[in-house]
């Protein structure tokens, strides 16, 4: 006897259907977030360290990317999850920001939906995550290092932030998906910026299994880095 007429066909296209469990907040999200880093072999982010399970903690393995912490040894031994998008960005295109910041977003449908997306998580180093704070993207050449051979520029007084040049494409795209679903304003100077490392720094390998198994997790892809793929197969052809 088929499946389909045991148990109905209504209720085998159900069955059939993935299981996707897209976290209703950010405390849910970083539920979730270890065990696809560590299915992935992800590096931390912005510096490439090796990231090691240490008990539920995840930490930096500094000696692998030659971190050198800043100001702040235990922060920077522990990864953590920061928003590409910081929640400052987006939170304060919302109407609850008016009304308390983050606490009073807190209660909000669509800020908690953000502030949960995977697509906008990454793991990096609590320092640099710290540092970045909510900084805006930017270049800055005469910057001086200052976390060892991590490839990241900081300047505090200007509140600007270079990242390493083969996550520029990466941050663009996660930047216009933000906008894209969420109606997130970027201005005219930062979406330029972003279209150019988008060019610069177009998607690659680990870039593609990121974005698959946060597909295969929540069942949403980022156009962005299948839009930019099909645009590197289409001029190899």
């Amino acid at each position: 006897m088929l499946f389909g007429s045991r148990c109905g066909l209504l209720l085998c296209a159900l069955l059939a259907l993935p299981a996707y469990a897209e976290p209703s907040s950010f405390y849910a999200a970083k539920k979730l977030l270890p065990s696809l880093a560590l299915a992935l072999g992800q590096r931390s982010f912005y510096c490439a360290c090796t990231i090691k399970h240490n008990g539920k903690q995840l930490r930096a393995d500094w000696a692998s990317c030659g971190y050198t912490p800043r100001k702040n040894a235990q922060r920077a031994a522990r990864i953590e999850w920061e928003h590409v998008v910081p929640a400052w960005a987006f939170g304060h295109q919302l109407q609850c920001w008016q009304h308390g910041g983050r606490k009073a977003c807190s209660k909000d449908a669509r800020f908690r939906q953000m502030e949960a997306d995977l697509h906008n998580l990454v793991p990096a180093i609590g320092e640099v995550n710290g540092d970045r704070s909510n900084y805006s993207f930017a270049m800055l050449p005469s910057a001086p290092a200052q976390h060892g051979a991590c490839p990241i520029r900081i300047d505090f007084k200007a509140r600007r932030f270079q990242p390493p040049a083969n996550k520029r494409g990466d941050i663009a795209r996660i930047y216009f998906y933000m906008r894209d679903r969420y109606g997130l304003q970027i201005s005219r100077q930062q979406s330029q910026l972003f279209n150019a490392w988008a060019k610069q720094d177009p998607v690659d390998h680990a870039e593609r299994q990121r974005d698959a198994r946060i597909a295969a997790t929540i069942g949403r892809h980022n156009p962005h880095v299948a839009a930019s793929l099909n645009e590197q197969i289409a001029q190899q052809r």
